[in-house]
């Protein structure tokens, strides 16, 4: 199974006023590594819509909070893909803390393939063979 894998220091702007990780920064974090997942599998998520009106939006997002995030702290966030549709691709997103490797998060994003050509109209599509492989591979790799 492929994995990417995103480390980080958290900063004092990622934290609420207790001094640990506000959480829609994980939210930011476990975008972000989605995106850099897609691009070490080949494919840049800016590229397909410019090139091919295709876009993978969000329809689900879920986290599970273990521990808290504090600051300085270094994290390892791991991505991965946990299921796939004709349609839909989930990123598990494992967030922890290095050196120790104690688990702080556990995230999903469930993403639909859109075809994105009409902005004012765009609707779910199939995902298209040449990326469904892609992503197959990357669940067996």
């Amino acid at each position: 199974m492929k994995t990417n894998t995103v480390d980080r220091k958290i900063m004092w702007g990622d934290l609420d006023p207790l001094g640990i990780v506000f959480y829609p920064r994980f939210y930011e974090w476990i975008d972000a590594a989605g995106h850099l997942f897609f691009e070490a599998i080949g494919l840049t998520l800016g590229n397909l819509w410019r090139s091919r009106n295709i876009l993978f939006g969000l329809v689900e997002t879920s986290c599970r909070y273990h521990r808290p995030g504090r600051y300085h702290q270094e994290i390892r966030i791991i991505t991965r893909v946990d299921d796939l549709t004709e349609k839909t691709v989930t990123l598990k997103h494992v967030i922890t803390e290095r050196p120790t490797g104690a688990l702080l998060l556990e995230g999903y994003e469930k993403r639909i393939c859109l075809n994105v050509s009409d902005p004012d109209n765009f609707n779910a599509i199939d995902i298209p063979e040449d990326i469904l492989t892609m992503l197959k591979n990357a669940m067996a790799a």
